[in-house]
């Protein structure tokens, strides 16, 4: 690694005359010093605007940086312009077949928050409008999803009981769409969306596998036709609340409908499946089994045999819930805390949909902009009866596979979501319960990823720890112990990583000037009288100490050895420090410790390529004189040369 220099001249060289011989060692450099506010703006801008966002505005007339600026803020304006009806042919098909998906799927997901079915519907008519003039992303299909539906209602009823209080237990649900709309833009227009990657890919799927079978779990009130259930998700108070009521409380009706049409939509699912041409089978599936299944209950009056149905959509687009948001009084507080959690989790699984898909038509997402967009589409949903809007993935791959080029697939598909409510919500009136129990199912599936499982498990045993607490704290305490677990995993897993780093011992590879790793390349050789370690991480005050007896146990261990087979002591440790990216006050005082003990053995230290953030604080600390300039060097085959010259003949 090329270090830095106080001036423009090239890398200056020193002659060590030595008793050993005279060989050219390259010095390290220090950087040039900066000024203090300088330097923290250049951390600022690394840590939070890293993408350079404004380089388009340089050099720009006023006229050309509002343009600019109105584009960065409505993506519509850029790539309006290049839209065609060749595009427009292809959205149009992807948005009417996400329609025929969406429209039973939100009338199910409102059921899992625990809110009558109209307001799925509203969930899918403004928040897309609104993503589709902001948003980044041309594939992400808006609207309710299983997994934030079943989060925001169980949160929710925890605070009201939807039954005994509806009122307020919609006004709450309204309040937390709002202040998930508010975190989310937060995150974004404060460039912090960096926080959503704290939870790990193992955690996600740990948490969705174990929130799809809650849901399923869930969908047995409908698909069994049972009229008393429990209000509780993990699976020992479901079962119990089933076969409990398994003598007199399933509808046999009930049951050959939900089966029925459950392994309609599986085989539709398979078909889809080996055959990408037939995507459409899969889309449209759930939009059949609704028109059937309500004709049949209609024409049969299965109703009157216990038949659950919907009964009643209230007619009409979405009505103004500005009034109803909760913003004094008590329920501010639960309605900020139950935002936070369901905006988060919403707009990890939404930037995740938006990165794989991006990724498989080779464009990128702005994931800060993503994030203001998903953050104002929920605030102002929350103002017209909606609830927590974000991408699904299911209806995002359908939207992918019908071809859409553009968000405007999403304005397709609130089109038809608006006719929905304006003109067909009455002939759900006979739709059976059961059906869209059988749809929630099949469609929370895929959210069972045993292979992404399989995979963690072979690639990171602690991933795959983090993996099932997420799974089995959803799946036997509650969505949010599963939620808490796994974000507590994730955590711990960076705690071990900063606090315990990948220390190693280094050799030689034969006939080469290379030193790696003796564990990863058995062939090479320890270097008499000289033990080499790296440090595979910065030195920080969380692992500074642990540094530190690691490598003097790794000298105790090393000097018993030689000792027993008469084999001579170490005299120099060297300490390649090339992976180092920065070091703190503990870690200059740990090396000053670990110089200290290696003087009363009689070892020197020696450094092998600090970089320049650290080589700039050893000599800040004075720490580079206290073990000597000269047992700094800039690679670790220049220090063994010196402390060893008679392997630069070997070699």
């Amino acid at each position: 690694m090329a270090s830095f220099h106080s001036s423009n001249k090239d890398l200056d060289t020193k002659e060590m005359d030595d008793t050993q011989g005279g060989t050219y060692i390259h010095k390290v450099g220090v950087p040039p010093k900066q000024k203090l506010f300088k330097e923290f703006m250049n951390t600022v801008k690394e840590t939070f605007f890293s993408d350079d966002p404004l380089r388009s505005f340089k050099h720009q007339s006023k006229s050309r940086k509002l343009i600019l600026g109105m584009q960065a803020v409505f993506p519509i304006l850029e790539w309006g312009r290049n839209y065609n009806l060749v595009n427009f042919r292809g959205d149009l098909i992807a948005g009417l077949t996400i329609a025929s998906l969406c429209i039973p799927q939100d009338i199910g997901y409102s059921k899992l928050a625990n809110l009558a079915p109209q307001y799925g519907l509203y969930s899918s008519f403004v928040p897309p409008l609104i993503y589709a003039v902001m948003g980044s992303s041309r594939d992400i299909a808006i609207g309710p999803v299983a997994v934030v539906s079943l989060l925001l209602g169980t949160l929710l009823q925890n605070e009201i009981d939807p039954t005994t209080n509806p009122e307020d237990y919609l006004r709450l649900a309204f309040t937390a769409t709002f202040f998930a709309g508010i975190t989310q833009a937060t995150l974004g227009i404060l460039r912090m969306g960096f926080l959503i990657d704290f939870l790990s890919h193992a955690a996600i799927v740990g948490f969705m596998g174990g929130a799809a079978i809650t849901i399923a779990l869930q969908q047995l009130k409908g698909f069994l036709g049972i009229k008393k259930f429990t209000k509780k998700t993990d699976i020992i108070s479901v079962m119990d609340s089933v076969f409990s009521s398994a003598q007199n409380g399933w509808n046999w009706q009930t049951i050959v409908i939900g089966a029925s049409f459950l392994t309609f939509l599986i085989v539709c699912k398979y078909i889809g499946k080996k055959n990408k041409k037939f995507f459409w089978v899969p889309a449209i599936a759930p939009l059949i089994s609704v028109v059937l299944s309500t004709f049949f209950v209609y024409i049969t009056r299965a109703d009157k045999q216990g038949v659950e149905i919907v009964r009643h959509i209230e007619k009409g687009i979405n009505p103004s819930s500005v009034k109803q948001i909760f913003f004094t009084g008590d329920y501010v507080a639960k309605g900020f805390k139950i935002g936070i959690v369901a905006g988060m989790i919403a707009l990890t699984e939404a930037i995740a949909i938006g990165r794989t898909f991006a990724a498989m038509k080779d464009y990128q997402i702005d994931g800060n902009k993503e994030m203001v967009a998903m953050g104002t589409m929920n605030i102002i949903g929350s103002f017209t009866s909606c609830y927590v809007a974000t991408g699904s993935f299911s209806r995002s791959a359908v939207n992918y596979m019908a071809g859409c080029q553009s968000a405007v697939s999403n304005i397709i598909m609130s089109v038809v979501v608006f006719l929905t409510l304006q003109f067909i919500t009455p002939l759900f009136k006979y739709t059976p319960n059961a059906i869209l129990a059988a749809i929630i199912i099949s469609a929370v599936i895929n959210l069972i990823d045993f292979q992404a499982a399989i995979l963690i498990w072979k690639i990171d045993k602690f991933d795959f720890v983090a993996c099932m607490g997420a799974f089995f704290g959803v799946i036997f305490a509650s969505v949010e112990i599963g939620l808490l677990i796994a974000v507590t995993i994730s955590f711990a897993k960076i705690l071990l990583q900063v606090t315990r780093p990948r220390t190693a011992l280094l050799g030689k590879i034969p006939s080469t000037t290379v030193y790696r790793n003796i564990q990863q390349y058995p062939e090479a050789t320890k270097v008499p009288g000289v033990m080499i370690v790296r440090v595979d991480s910065a030195i920080y005050f969380s692992n500074s100490n642990y540094i530190k007896e690691r490598i003097l146990r790794w000298l105790a261990d090393e000097e018993e050895q030689l000792k027993a087979a008469y084999l001579p002591n170490i005299q120099f440790l060297i300490v390649e420090m090339s992976p180092v990216t920065d070091i703190d006050t503990s870690g200059i005082h740990a090396l000053e410790e670990l110089h200290k003990s290696l003087q009363n053995r009689g070892i020197q230290l020696v450094l092998a390529n600090p970089g320049p953030v650290v080589i700039d604080k050893l000599h800040a600390s004075h720490v580079a004189n206290l073990i000597g300039e000269d047992r700094i060097f800039l690679t670790v085959a220049e220090a063994v040369s010196s402390c060893s010259p008679t392997l630069v003949e070997e070699a």
